[in-house]
């Protein structure tokens, strides 16, 4: 995988995290920078490590697809982008609640999980690829952590709105790649 390839694979994995946290720093009454930071950690370190889970996952059953991988890789990437795409177009329900001025621990965590199994599940695709993944796993947690650090504090100012219309970018991103691996692959460029 290029280092573009690689870059705009990270930003399509962290723009449902940055949704996320433009989110929670809306819910958040004034949030500190040091919450901004630490809530970038807790998702970046998830981000990180769930393609490497999904990688070896993947990495098991590659030489049984390996005819197929590059099928199996658009198919992952573009229900994953049109999953995000769809998520972005619904109109937010959520309640309006009391203003916290921190989020707990799990709270995040189970946040950044949730926004991390597309990860696990690009990870398992880059398996039959082949890729080497601790450079793109590195890259896909430290732009998450940029990203979210970023989110929480933007997210009084920006609202909800930005962070659908972010998750409706990166559908689009993760859609966009899936195509070019399959044309790569197929041998039409």
């Amino acid at each position: 995988m290029n280092p573009l390839s690689t870059l705009l694979l990270a930003l399509a994995m962290s723009t449902d995290a940055f949704a996320a946290a433009v989110v929670k720093g809306a819910a958040l009454h004034r949030p500190h920078w040091r919450e901004a930071v630490r809530a970038g950690l807790i998702f970046g370190c998830i981000e990180a490590t769930t393609p490497i889970v999904g990688w070896a996952l993947g990495s098991l059953a590659a030489s049984y697809v390996e005819a197929w991988d590059h099928w199996i890789a658009f198919g992952l990437l573009g229900v994953l982008g049109a999953k995000m795409i769809w998520e972005g177009l619904q109109a937010a329900d959520e309640p309006v609640e009391e203003r916290p001025t921190r989020h707990p621990f799990w709270m995040l965590a189970l946040t950044g999980f949730a926004t991390s199994i597309d990860a696990m599940a690009v990870g398992v695709g880059l398996a039959f690829l082949d890729v080497a993944i601790l450079p793109v796993a590195a890259t896909i947690g430290l732009t998450t952590f940029l990203l979210v650090t970023a989110g929480v504090l933007l997210g009084r100012v920006l609202g909800v709105v930005v962070g659908k219309r972010a998750e409706i970018f990166g559908g689009i991103v993760l859609i966009g790649i899936g195509a070019a691996i399959l044309v790569e692959h197929l041998g039409l460029v």
